[in-house]
């Protein structure tokens, strides 16, 4: 093999090392998500302190992914697709990084309720079911991203509109609560901030897939001319 076969060999399986880690990080977001809302639902809160401690494990492997992102600009000097493909890398780790932090405000939320012997579920509202929709949307997102995957990457973007409007009716709901039984409010204000994290948490799902649309066309379609919005 001659040196410039060995570089690029090198290259290669820096590029495949780095993509492995986004997806060991978006596992343990996933796996985040997931322990959240079930602790919204069974009570479980003991789960919270696991999953502020998984935060942490989130926080240090965008550090890192981001120094690796950053040794191989400046060691590889990568050109056109594979600059992309790093670039890309380092956005969509920032939005793990945030929708691991909203898991956590999910989870701190959910053991003030239970704590203040309240049941989320008494509310009738269906944060669990846009909790899902979220949740669903992250997987998605980091599968179009282990496939380089277009088509969906733009099911996940669309995913999103549906979560934003669960998100203003259970919004609307518990604004209907606190005005009929004052007693609700702390509550409701606290399931409110539950629901917001999970839009957000879609949000950063939405921002993942156009990062792969970014990657792979190398089209930034975050913010479309007015003219291209519904």
């Amino acid at each position: 093999m001659n040196d410039s076969a060995h570089l690029s060999s090198q290259f290669d399986e820096d590029l495949s090392r780095l993509r492995t880690h986004v997806l060991q990080m978006g596992g343990l977001v996933e796996t985040q998500v997931s322990a959240a809302i079930d602790a919204y639902s069974t009570g479980e809160v003991s789960s919270v302190k696991h999953i502020v401690e998984t935060d942490r494990r989130i926080n240090d492997l965008e550090i890192a992914i981001d120094d690796d992102c950053a040794h191989i600009i400046a060691k590889r000097q990568p050109a056109a697709s594979d600059l992309r493909l790093v670039f890309g890398i380092s956005k969509i780790v920032t939005d793990l990084e945030r929708a691991g932090d909203e898991a956590k405000k999910i989870a701190k939320g959910v053991r003030r309720i239970y704590e203040a012997g309240q049941v989320p579920s008494q509310f009738g509202i269906g944060v669990r079911h846009i909790a899902e929709a979220a949740l669903h949307m992250v997987r998605d997102a980091l599968d179009a991203f282990a496939r380089l995957d277009v088509e969906q990457a733009h099911r996940v973007i669309n995913a999103d509109a549906n979560v934003d409007v669960e998100f203003k009716s259970i919004v609307r709901q518990l604004i209907t609560h606190m005005m009929e039984d004052p007693r609700t409010i702390t509550t409701s204000i606290d399931i409110i901030w539950i629901a917001r994290a999970v839009e957000r948490i879609g949000d950063h799902a939405k921002n993942i897939a156009e990062h792969v649309v970014f990657i792979v066309e190398g089209r930034d379609i975050r913010h479309p001319p007015k003219e291209q919005k519904a």
